[in-house]
């Protein structure tokens, strides 16, 4: 997907502003849908099974890449994006059921490690990628992108083992659990608006960290590999916060763990707002991403630890709705405000994530994770 915009230009598209309406139409359109459709998936799966659904999501994305490398047209992209847009979903779903397969009191581990993939993923991706249209180009990297999803389906097919669902009698027992329901459970909806934001504050470095390095006196040849090592030091860090959470939560309630660590990232982010070369940024680089890798996984653990097993989907859905509208609105926001000071987004991340510290220490009802129990799902 980063290199859209030169296959625009394969299909005929010279005009500099309309390659990049058309980029920015197809790359939004996709989270724009998936945030939408997610909790609907999501109940799906509740009904049906986590296994089936997120087959189905791969499926249909390798039809949808393969599909790529034959289009003609710039709304040919569009509508392809559209409909992975409406048939994505796999990412929460996964959450869900790293969530349904592990032991309550390895959860944090379990959903930490499903999060250090899809962080180490878009990384790797544009690497990998761009070695392959290097070599093979463009139209045919589509399909190389496809037989990678053929190979997601088969380990879903094939090494994933599904529990029998049992959820339909339990639901006709119990009372199914709604949207409604979902939103009612102790501290869903704050830890709905922590993923909002700590996402919101992770995506708002893309639009303006090249700009910041230039500015900072990097010379202008060296401004894609320092922003691109500052990126991928971000990634890493990142992961390694989701990969150690869980040993943080056996020692410190979610609370303090989420709080803590959003105070930690506002710190790294505030060592942006002071420096003055670039080489303070790899200071403030690893903290911020170390900070923002536990808060997020913490964040899930505990909404997680809250929902009926029979909820997981629709609720991880709703989570990532929340999180999908953190990126979408972030480059929005970062961009215009960078356009009057560029210093001033690092403000207003250090700013976001004390806020989120405050209202998690002061709002957020402690349950220890090791001895949750799941709310009632009878109407409300």
């Amino acid at each position: 997907m980063p290199f859209l915009p030169l296959y625009f230009r394969q299909l005929g598209v010279s005009d500099v502003g309309e390659i990049a309406m058309w980029s920015g139409l197809c790359l939004g359109v996709t989270p724009a849908l998936t945030a939408m459709l997610s909790p609907f998936w999501g109940r799906l799966a509740d009904r049906f099974g986590r296994k089936i659904m997120v087959e189905r999501s791969l499926v249909s994305f390798v039809v949808v890449m393969g599909a790529m490398a034959y289009v003609q047209r710039p709304w040919h992209v569009f509508a392809l994006r559209a409909m992975q847009g409406f048939f994505a979903g796999y990412g929460s779903l996964t959450l869900a059921m790293a969530a349904d397969s592990a032991p309550r009191d390895r959860m944090a581990y379990a959903i930490g490690f499903v999060q250090t993939a899809q962080r180490l993923g878009p990384a790797i991706g544009p690497i990998v990628g761009g070695a392959v249209a290097q070599i093979a180009g463009l139209r045919n990297a589509f399909l190389v992108t496809a037989c990678f999803y053929l190979v997601a389906v088969l380990l879903v097919v094939f090494m994933y083992d599904e529990a029998p669902m049992t959820h339909s009698e339990s639901s006709a027992e119990g009372g199914r659990v709604t949207f409604r329901n979902m939103l009612a459970f102790e501290n869903f909806i704050l830890l709905m608006a922590v993923v909002f934001g700590l996402q919101f504050v992770d995506r708002s470095f893309g639009p303006v960290l090249p700009l910041f390095v230039t500015e900072l006196g990097t010379p202008v040849t060296r401004v894609p590999i320092v922003s691109g090592v500052l990126f991928s030091i971000a990634a890493g860090a990142g992961a390694v916060g989701h990969h150690f959470c869980g040993r943080l939560l056996r020692r410190v309630p979610a609370r303090g763990v989420i709080a803590g660590s959003a105070a930690v990232g506002a710190a790294g982010a505030f060592v942006y707002v002071l420096a003055r070369g670039p080489w303070l940024l790899l200071l403030g680089t690893p903290i911020f991403g170390v900070a923002i890798g536990v808060a997020t996984t913490a964040a899930y653990t505990a909404a997680s630890s809250v929902m009926p097993s029979a909820g997981r989907g629709a609720g991880f859905g709703l989570l990532t709705t929340a999180s999908l509208a953190g990126l979408a609105l972030s480059p929005i926001v970062s961009g215009i405000l960078g356009a009057t000071s560029i210093r001033a987004v690092f403000v207003l991340d250090a700013v976001g994530l004390m806020t989120l510290a405050w209202m998690v220490s002061r709002l957020m009802i402690v349950a220890p994770l090791s001895d949750a129990t799941a709310p009632a799902t009878e109407e409300m």
